[in-house]
């Protein structure tokens, strides 16, 4: 056999493997769902609202992408060519809602090619993560089976990331899955925690480079302030990108764990005028007169998590939210980094119930709490008329992992298939081993 012949062959079976994976993918990415095209009505379920307030034996209707009725099952409504869904026993919940993720933006952690949340460089406001957002990610269904709708897609790295925006999780592209686009801007602010066993020439290398990134951060926002104040001749991108942080009109999400790093970032923000969002957190629970004096709200970056320091509670993460509750500061749960990790954001919030919320305290942690923070709770985060048909049926209690089963999901109105690469493999399986 020649090699000339070999080598035809060789390509002849990379070509035929290449056009066989779109047919694997499609097998765990499900099509987009059409619009809703006539009224739908859930009757019977217990409806959990999202601010609080639960009906029992309750009805939520839908039209159009809007709800139309939230009520009690008894509620007069019009049935004439509406698609009735009996959820008796069952429960109906907002759809909830991750923040701070790159979801969309990683497919797989272990391989560089497939990342794409962090440009070159240090200070990167003009960077737009939905430009990044792939909406045919086969990460994305697999957390909607768990009732996770709705995502801020975020950039990581540097000092300044770049720009968020709020998506659907079912859609063709970028720009059908954009609920609200570039809502603020990212910062890492430096830890001003010194590393531990440091000698003392360590610490001052440590603190030169600690005080040198807080300098750069501090003249970047001065520029960008003065900038935003005037009608440049010459546009600069990345001052351009700063335009509406300083008026209120974005947001600014500061991410900082340690106490001393929280203060720090706190009087960064107060000194050009701007109430930010505090990302991670994790020390926000010794904090919490400061930030409620500066009317700081929390994306906690998970309970599932080690605390900061040894001394700690081992349980402290768990019982951080029910403080920030007490405390009267706005919060949400769940701000994990990684998108697949996004589908445990349920059970996030479950491990805090257990730890000082109610169910209901907890679950608009991840609905209602988020969507304010966002600035889209005009649309998602609780199940009031008016609002986007945002929402799905779980046959038990969605914050527990022994209760979830999702058995339907809606966006807008919009009836999601709920298959994805775990489901697909579990239904292959099962048949090899002769499972009913």
């Amino acid at each position: 056999m020649t090699k000339r012949f070999t080598s035809h062959i060789l390509l002849a079976l990379a070509l035929a493997s290449f056009l066989a994976l779109p047919r694997l993918s499609a097998q765990s990415i499900p099509t987009p769902a059409p619009a809703q095209t006539k009224p739908i009505y859930v009757v019977g379920a217990t409806v959990h609202v999202g601010n609080g307030n639960v009906i029992e034996n309750g009805v939520v209707g839908f039209s159009g992408g809007k709800l139309t009725l939230v009520g009690k099952a008894d509620t007069p409504f019009d049935r004439t060519g509406a698609d009735i869904v009996d959820a008796k026993g069952k429960h109906v919940y907002p759809g909830f809602i991750s923040t701070n993720t790159a979801l969309g933006l990683v497919e797989v952690e272990a391989v560089r090619a497939t990342n794409d949340f962090q440009e070159v460089g240090g200070i990167n406001p003009h960077v737009r993560s939905l430009i990044a957002y792939n909406a045919e990610s086969v990460v994305t269904p697999t957390v909607r089976f768990n009732g996770v709708l709705v995502a801020m897609i975020a950039p990581r790295g540097g000092l300044v990331s770049g720009r968020s925006s709020v998506m659907e999780l079912d859609a063709w592209n970028w720009e059908d899955a954009a609920l609200k686009t570039d809502i603020g801007i990212h910062v890492n602010f430096p830890s001003t925690t010194r590393q531990p066993g440091a000698t003392d020439a360590d610490r001052k290398t440590q603190d030169e480079a600690i005080a040198k990134q807080i300098a750069a951060l501090y003249q970047f926002f001065r520029e960008a302030q003065s900038y935003t104040k005037i009608t440049p001749k010459e546009k600069n991108l990345r001052l351009e990108a700063m335009r509406g942080l300083f008026d209120g009109s974005k947001k600014l999400f500061i991410r900082a764990d340690h106490g001393k790093s929280i203060v720090s970032a706190v009087n960064f923000a107060k000194e050009f005028g701007i109430t930010p969002v505090l990302v991670g957190g994790a020390d926000s629970w010794l904090l919490t007169d400061i930030l409620k004096a500066n009317n700081v709200a929390v994306m906690l970056e998970g309970t599932h998590s080690l605390p900061e320091r040894w001394s700690d509670d081992i349980e402290q993460p768990y019982k951080t939210p029910a403080v920030l509750q007490k405390a009267g500061i706005l919060y949400t749960t769940g701000a994990i980094p990684q998108g697949w990790q996004q589908r445990n954001l349920g059970f996030e919030a479950g491990t805090a119930a257990a730890q000082g919320l109610s169910k209901e305290e907890a679950l608009a942690a991840i609905t209602a709490n988020p969507a304010k923070i966002l600035g889209v709770d005009d649309r998602i985060g609780t199940l009031e008329i008016g609002k986007d048909a945002t929402l799905f049926i779980s046959d038990g209690d969605a914050l527990d992992m022994r209760g979830n089963n999702v058995e339907h999901a809606f966006i807008r109105g919009k009836k999601l298939q709920l298959v994805n690469k775990q489901k697909f493999l579990y239904e292959q399986y099962k048949a090899k081993y002769g499972q009913k």
